[in-house]
Parts: structure tokens; sequence; C-alpha cells
């Protein structure tokens, strides 16, 4: 969002500047149709663009986002094997310890 913002602040700064090169002693008088169609085309363009950039925005938070879910739940069950390890090995040694201590002849 920060990015979008510094584009349309440099878009906005330069469209002032065209618009004070190309119009000499404007006034609010002088305010005609072509002004008026001019910035509602770039109203509609800077809509577009903004609804292009937020969808694409979007798109990759929610990747991002089922990424970190899957990351987290592969660790969760990375936890669960290494619990179930231990108590396998921890059978064993118990199984190994009673087969020690009563030896069969």
């Amino acid at each position: 969002m920060k990015n979008l913002t510094i584009i349309g602040l440099i878009l906005l700064a330069l469209s002032v500047l065209l618009f004070y090169l190309t119009a000499n002693n404007f006034t609010i008088n002088d305010l005609g149709m072509p002004h008026i169609m001019g910035i509602m085309g770039g109203i509609g363009v800077g809509l577009i663009i903004g609804g292009l950039v937020g969808y694409v925005s979007k798109g990759s938070a929610i990747k991002a986002e089922q990424k970190k879910k899957e990351y987290r739940q592969l660790q969760k069950d990375k936890e669960d094997l290494e619990k179930q390890a231990a108590e396998i090995a921890r059978r064993e040694a118990e199984l190994r310890q009673a087969q020690n201590n009563n030896p069969q002849v």
C-alpha cells in the first residue's frame, strides 16, 4: 500500500505540473467541459489501476497466509511424529529392560 500511495502522489504531481505547463493564466471561470472530462478520465484510470493493484495485493496476501498455515501445520505434524517416536523408543527400551531382567533359558 505504501508503494501505491507513493505512485499515486507522483502521478498527481505530474498531472499538476502538466496542467500548469499547458494552461497559462487559468482561472476558475475558464473551467470547461474538456477539463471536467479530463478529471473524470483521470479518476477512472486511477480507480482501474487501484483495483488491479488491490486485487493482485490481496491475492498475494492470501497466498502468503495459506503458506504460513501450511507451515504451522507441518510443524505441528512434526512435533506429533517426534512425540510418537519418543513413545515408541520408550516402549522398546522398557521391553528390552524386561527381557534383560527375565532371561528365558
